[in-house]
C-alpha cells in the first residue's frame, strides 16, 4: 500500500499519521501543506477533504481518507497497534475520542496561538490552560499505574495523544506537573524512535 500523505510539519495530528506509516512500514509520499500560509484552502485540498484541513490521505484507487485518527486506525488494521480484545480496542476509541474533544482543543490550540500566533499569554483564553491542565491530569492518574494508555501496551491512542502532549510546553504547560505523563512521553518516543524533545 503507497499513499500520499498531505501534511503540515508543524502539526501534531499529521505528524501522528507520519509515525504510524514509518511504524508499520508504510510506504508513502509526504505533500508538504503550510496551514499557516493558507495552503489548506487550495482547489486541489479542497478537492481531496472537503472540510479544508489536514492531515489527509490519498490512495493508489483514488480514494482520499481525513480526520488523523481516522487515518492512523485505518493504518493498523490488523496490526498489534489496535487490541484484539473487544473491551481494549473500545478503550482505545474511548481515548482517541477524548483526545479530539478534551485534549488537542486545548493543549494545541494553546500552543498553535502561542508559537505560530505569536499571542501574549494575556490575550489567551484561561480556559485553555485550565482545560488542558485537566487533560494532562487525567492521563497522569491513568499512567501512575500503566505504562500504556491501552492494555499495557503500545496502541493507537498513545500514538495520538503523544502528538500534542510532547509539545505541550510550546503552550505554557508544565509538564514536570506530571511526571507519569513525561515517562510516558519518554516510552512512546523510544516506541516510535523519535528524537526526545530538549
Amino acid at each position: 500500500m503507497a499513499i500520499t500523505l498531505y501534511g503540515d510539519s508543524i502539526s501534531g495530528n499529521c505528524l501522528k499519521v507520519k509515525w504510524t506509516c514509518d511504524l508499520l512500514d508504510v510506504a508513502y509520499d509526504w505533500v508538504e501543506v503550510d496551514v499557516v500560509g493558507g495552503e489548506t484552502q487550495s482547489a486541489t485540498m479542497r478537492a481531496l477533504n472537503p472540510a479544508a484541513q489536514v492531515p489527509t490521505i490519498l490512495f493508489e484507487d483514488g480514494r482520499a481518507l481525513a480526520q488523523s485518527n481516522a487515518i492512523i486506525t485505518h493504518l493498523a488494521e490488523g496490526t498489534s497497534l489496535i487490541p484484539k480484545d473487544a473491551y481494549w480496542r473500545a478503550k482505545m476509541f474511548e481515548w482517541l475520542f477524548w483526545e479530539q474533544y478534551s485534549h488537542e482543543p486545548y493543549i494545541a490550540v494553546r500552543r498553535f496561538q502561542m508559537l505560530y500566533l505569536g499571542k501574549p499569554e494575556a490575550d489567551l483564553d484561561p480556559k485553555l490552560l485550565e482545560r488542558g491542565e485537566a487533560a494532562l491530569t487525567r492521563m497522569e492518574a491513568w499512567l501512575e499505574a500503566a505504562p500504556y494508555l491501552v492494555d499495557r501496551t503500545l496502541s493507537c491512542a498513545d500514538i495520538s495523544l503523544l502528538a500534542y502532549t510532547r509539545r505541550a510546553h510550546e503552550g505554557g504547560f508544565d509538564l514536570g506537573k506530571f511526571p507519569a505523563v513525561q515517562a510516558w512521553v519518554t516510552r512512546v518516543d523510544a516506541d516510535l524512535g523519535l528524537e526526545p524533545i530538549g
